[in-house]
């Protein structure tokens, strides 16, 4: 028999996860996947993470009507850290005389050197790689693969649309619909059981218009997405973008800002981070002052940020509606990494206040500077 193993976090399971499956069993003529949840991922600490139970529970939902799939618990019962190798020696052990797959993403591929035990799971399995959405640059990581490993790759040509996890968790989270991005089933067992759900932050949303709370929830899912790499954790990611425009619209008179005593000489258009800081304090009870800090700096910056004020600061400005000469080029240095993109930013910033007359906040012109000093 020919059979596939799909492993992975899948916290949750999204659309994306059933069509790479469909295409592996259609590509490979598969007798059987095996769709393994991690008990606990080696590299995911600081992530909104639905517990074991419920991950399985969403694979068996999402699974359910697709041929040839079979959802395994063997990872969580084993319980602890799940690796990769331990998992392809158990199926291998179990299916001798059978030809075993693992099905993985490009993104996977990129670090499969840095897996433990990367050749361990070579003698078990055949690795079978999906573009998901870049294809060209999967084509450079099989041959990349090729020449350390010198193993055969089996490439499904499948390229998939951009949903991640990632974005589920984000808007599961802020109460928002994932129905675009994950089975009705699954939907339904999220909201029923409040899987991922922030409580405390949803009623962010009656502060806010709508396009403005379309616009903070756009920055909560850019700024999870870079958590990891930036080294924040998720949660944390999610609160301050959450919270970054709570006070846009307050009255200077209103019952959430009494007692506010804000800085002195400060433009007008950035008075809204300081009392977004007070609010998220007082009213939300946010008392992480690295979260507050991510808040009361995020228009301006400031000298000497940390990784979670810089990638609120980045998120609010580069969200995907942002539109503006160079944001592109913005965007890609942010994937570099969040000093590569910090310094052009506040670059922009200073270009365009000044092109337009607007007042510029000192804290700005500090962060630039120091960050021109520093670099």
């Amino acid at each position: 028999m020919k059979i596939a193993l799909y492993g992975g976090a899948f916290n949750p399971v999204h659309n994306e996860h059933i069509n790479i499956v469909r295409s592996a069993v259609k590509e490979l003529g598969l007798d059987k996947v095996f769709i393994i949840p991690t008990c606990v991922s080696p590299h995911k600490k600081g992530v909104l993470c639905a517990r074991g139970k419920d991950r399985l529970n969403m694979c068996r939902l999402a699974f359910s009507e697709v041929p040839k799939a079979e959802v395994s618990d063997s990872e969580l019962k084993r319980g602890g850290v799940s690796y990769s190798y331990v998992t392809c020696r158990q199926f291998k052990k179990q299916f001798p005389q059978d030809e075993l797959f693992f099905i993985i993403g490009a993104d996977m591929l990129e670090s499969f050197s840095f897996w433990k035990e990367p050749e361990e799971v070579l003698k078990c399995v055949t690795l079978a790689v999906c573009a998901r959405e870049d294809e060209k640059k999967l084509d450079k990581e099989i041959k990349k693969f090729q020449k350390q490993f010198k193993k055969d790759i089996v490439k499904i040509n499948y390229t998939g649309k951009a949903v991640s996890s990632t974005k589920v968790r984000v808007l599961s989270s802020l109460g928002e619909d994932t129905a675009l991005y994950v089975p009705q089933t699954v939907k339904s067992y999220i909201k029923k059981n409040g899987i991922y759900e922030l409580k405390e932050l949803l009623p962010v949303k009656k502060y806010l218009t709508e396009d403005r709370w379309a616009h903070t929830v756009r920055v909560a899912v850019l700024s999870a997405q870079y958590a990891r790499s930036a080294g924040v954790y998720e949660i944390d990611a999610i609160t301050a973008s959450a919270l970054h425009d709570c006070a846009k619209y307050l009255s200077p008179n209103a019952e959430e800002l009494k007692g506010f005593k804000g800085p002195k000489n400060v433009p007008a258009s950035v008075l809204h981070q300081f009392t977004g800081a007070y609010v998220a304090e007082h009213t939300f009870g946010v008392k992480d002052e690295y979260v507050l800090n991510a808040i009361r700096y995020h228009t301006t910056g400031r000298e000497n940020m940390g990784n979670l004020e810089k990638l609120i600061f980045l998120a609010d400005l580069l969200e995907e509606s942002r539109i503006f000469s160079g944001v592109e080029e913005l965007r890609a240095k942010l994937i570099i990494g969040l000093d590569e993109c910090l310094l052009p930013a506040l670059e922009h910033q200073l270009n365009y206040l000044n092109s337009t007359g607007a007042p510029v906040c000192t804290l700005t012109k500090r962060a630039y500077e120091y960050l021109k000093e520093n670099n």
